[in-house]
């Protein structure tokens, strides 16, 4: 759908043109999977696919919402009525920013708005179509009300209505990613202090592409096993008397296992985080050494290894990704997301990408699973007004 047609329905639906079109992509991360709520490295780019909100204020405290992806008609809230966890559908990601917005203080949102939403970031895909609902919301109104906000804030308070208002224990990356990343380069983003670096990440021109392999197989932060992990790297530093598992240092990583004993299972969380860290830090040096960018695939192999074997937050079809991807001559291939299920990306020389993906999805049909929906994914622009 267009920016024209976002327009047009949104008259449609509401009786007058919208204020302004705005755009917020999706995301792929390359390296650096449940690193970003243990204050530690992650490094995601933009996809082309975006959710797209057709926005007008109101001065009555009412939020309209409407998207032309769900089923039903316009849904009528007050803001002033907005409370945490109590919508447990679609809208609470749109009305959660508007609540996180009144929470920090920006007032001039309570006068409401009306917005019509479509997205083409996959749902339940790992591809953060939650946080670009939310991050085109935020900047929406940001712009519209004025209430000059940077991006990294605006990033900060998305993730507060996901975290507080869905109920989902996420961190920052997603939402940060859909506001900060720019075309053509990956986000080295340390999610500690925020601090940014705008890394060239251009496959194309090194004959390189990267496949995202969909693999169909839905999943939900909001479901438990995500939370189980949290809770559970919170406790490994606890045990190691460290505010975050990035302060682990990746050469101390076999004495601080040690100090653990026997909690197998924090072990195991444990050694994931400090050895995903030290995998960003070194892609970030290839890449910034103008060194063979080819060198970074078996670091996104292995990086799959640790989700799989030590975070077990893989499943058989995102294995199957990796495996046939890997044995049909991938460069490198890893899931990406919070698992469970979602996607996997796949590094491959450009000539090959096409011969790699339908092994992927010939795989796919000898073990009677769902067509994985294979695309090429191109680092593209963050957040921005398009009307």
């Amino acid at each position: 759908m267009t920016t024209v047609d976002v327009a047009e329905a949104f008259e449609g639906l509401y009786g007058s043109a919208p204020e302004g079109v705005w755009a917020a992509p999706g995301r792929v991360n390359l390296i650096g999977e449940h690193t970003d709520y243990n204050d530690g490295f992650v490094m995601p780019f933009a996809l082309p696919h975006t959710a797209l909100a057709a926005v007008s204020r109101r001065t009555d405290g009412v939020l309209r919402l409407h998207s032309s992806d769900v089923e039903g008609g316009v849904v009528e809230l007050r803001v002033g009525d907005l409370t945490p966890e109590s919508d447990r559908n679609w809208t609470a990601y749109p009305s959660g920013v508007v609540w996180a917005l009144k929470d920090a203080g920006h007032s001039a949102v309570s006068a409401g708005a009306d917005i019509h939403l479509t997205s083409t970031v996959p749902t339940g895909a790992g591809l953060s179509s939650s946080a670009a609902l939310e991050v085109v919301v935020a900047l929406a109104l940001n712009d519209l009300y004025e209430l000059g906000l940077q991006r990294w804030q605006l990033a900060r308070l998305c993730q507060r209505a996901e975290n507080v208002y869905v109920g989902a224990p996420t961190g920052i990356m997603d939402q940060t990613a859909s506001a900060c990343c720019t075309a053509g380069h990956a986000l080295f983003l340390d999610t500690r202090d925020l601090s940014q670096d705008q890394i060239p990440f251009d496959l194309a021109a090194e004959g390189m592409t990267l496949l995202v392999v969909d693999t169909q197989v839905k999943h939900s932060h909001s479901e438990g096993e995500y939370g189980k992990r949290r809770a559970g790297c919170e406790r490994g530093a606890a045990l190691l008397g460290v505010d975050a598992l990035r302060d682990v240092p990746y050469e101390d990583l076999d004495s601080a296992l040690a100090r653990l004993g026997d909690e197998e299972e924090v072990r195991r969380l444990v050694r994931h985080v400090v050895t995903e860290d030290h995998r960003v830090e070194r892609v970030v040096a290839l890449l910034k050494s103008g060194g063979d960018t080819r060198a970074i695939g078996p670091i996104l192999t292995e990086g799959h290894a640790s989700l799989r074997d030590d975070f077990q937050v893989s499943c058989p079809e995102l294995d199957l990704v990796v495996e046939s991807a890997v044995e049909s001559g991938a460069l490198g291939a890893r899931m990406t997301g919070g698992g469970f299920g979602g996607s996997a990306i796949v590094l491959a020389e450009a000539e090959d990408a096409d011969r790699i993906g339908k092994a992927v999805e010939e795989a796919f049909g000898a073990a009677g699973y769902t067509a994985p929906r294979v695309f090429a994914a191109v680092p593209s622009a963050g957040a921005r007004r398009v009307r």
